[in-house]
């Protein structure tokens, strides 16, 4: 399970360990991620609250930066290529934020095959594409084949339920 992301905390709140000119930063709750940073030889003449003063302003500094900055998505116009084949990653990476894509299940033996623009991608290879976004979060939207290019209108609520016949 994802571990929550850290927060400003206080000594008591975290135990901070030292490798090297690493300060490993890991919270008393275990459900919150534990985070290293490498702050190299400057390390020595820091103690635990400077680290954590350090540590808590980075993250007071990254919660202004959202605030000011609203992530907009970028979605690749229709027609133009969604992806791209990277020779450094031998692998095929996306070219914005958003993904139109078709789901099919004509792969061998009915496995799922993604169709990407032109490209069809098995699921290993969707899954290395996917995987250039490790550590964002991720909206899966279903919408009929004929209307990826389009953003369809969205309800909160509980699926309703179907009688069986």
């Amino acid at each position: 399970m994802r571990k929550r992301d850290p927060y400003v905390a206080s000594l008591d709140q975290v135990r901070i360990t030292r490798d090297g000119d690493t300060a490993i930063i890991e919270y008393a709750d275990p459900d919150v991620a534990t985070t290293h940073m490498k702050y190299g030889p400057r390390l020595a003449g820091m103690s635990d609250q400077d680290v954590l003063d350090d540590f808590n302003e980075g993250l007071v500094a990254m919660e202004h930066y959202r605030a000011e900055h609203p992530y907009v998505a970028t979605e690749i116009p229709p027609g133009r290529p969604q992806i791209e084949y990277s020779k450094e990653c031998a692998q095929w990476v996306p070219r914005g934020n958003v993904l139109r894509c078709y789901v099919e299940d004509g792969g061998p033996d009915g496995e799922l095959t993604f169709q990407v623009d032109d490209h069809e991608l098995s699921l290993m290879e969707f899954e290395r594409l996917l995987r250039v976004h490790a550590g964002w979060g991720m909206r899966v939207v279903f919408v009929p084949h004929d209307a990826t290019h389009e953003e369809p209108e969205i309800e909160v609520r509980e699926p309703e339920r179907q009688e069986e016949g």
